[in-house]
């Protein structure tokens, strides 16, 4: 049976704002001791599955990198490690999307804010966005061209690739690839902490699942 090479998508673990329920976006905002733990584990996880990471991609926010360097640690791959650093590649355009007006706000605050039903169409609308921020197919817009020049050619190659990002950068992933059409993302929760696996034949992808 052929060997299939891998795309581990990886939401960062719990941050404090998503504790508190609040808008992140570009926020930094730093893990929570439950993310922490939650980024170690991802990595045991990758050690469990013998997942032999090849390059791991991450955006360029503090709650990505840091789950990325925990998870890498205990995954304990060593050739992407230099003197025990963790080498990778950060870019902007995997960060979690903007939300504007909304950063720093928790959910009930934007609620009484801007009124429930035009929150929840911010929220969930693919191409309708909040104010002075990014709509979903905006984030699809800026990650889709990253991928098809970083990402894909090492899919190609049959490379086990790692990206560490956020909820919407990696909702848009999963329309990139097909996974999920626009109209159905919305409905998708992806899980802080728990690698999402995408397995690659010849450069199609032929199933999905999370480690356990």
């Amino acid at each position: 049976m052929p060997v299939m090479n891998k795309l581990v998508l990886l939401r960062h673990g719990q941050s404090q704002w998503n504790l508190e329920n609040r808008f992140t976006g570009w926020k930094d905002v730093p893990l929570t001791e439950k993310g922490v733990n939650e980024a170690n584990n991802a990595g045991l996880l990758l050690k469990k599955n013998n997942i032999k990471i090849d390059k791991v991609f991450s955006s360029v926010l503090e709650r990505a990198n840091k789950t990325a360097e925990i998870a890498l640690k205990a995954s304990e791959i060593e050739k992407l490690h230099i003197n025990g650093i963790l080498i990778y590649e950060k870019d902007q355009r995997l960060n979690e999307r903007d939300y504007g007006d909304l950063v720093g706000l928790n959910k009930a605050e934007t609620a009484d804010k801007f009124g429930k039903e035009l929150v929840q169409i911010w929220r969930r609308s693919y191409d309708t966005p909040p104010p002075n921020g990014e709509s979903l197919k905006d984030v699809v817009d800026r990650v889709s061209p990253y991928f098809t020049e970083k990402i894909e050619p090492l899919i190609l190659e049959k490379k086990n690739i790692l990206i560490a990002a956020h909820g919407n950068s990696l909702r848009a992933i999963m329309i990139k690839v097909g996974l999920y059409k626009p109209e159905e993302i919305s409905s998708i929760e992806i899980p802080t902490g728990s690698p999402l696996c995408l397995e690659y034949d010849n450069g199609q992808l032929k199933h999905h699942y999370y480690l356990d």
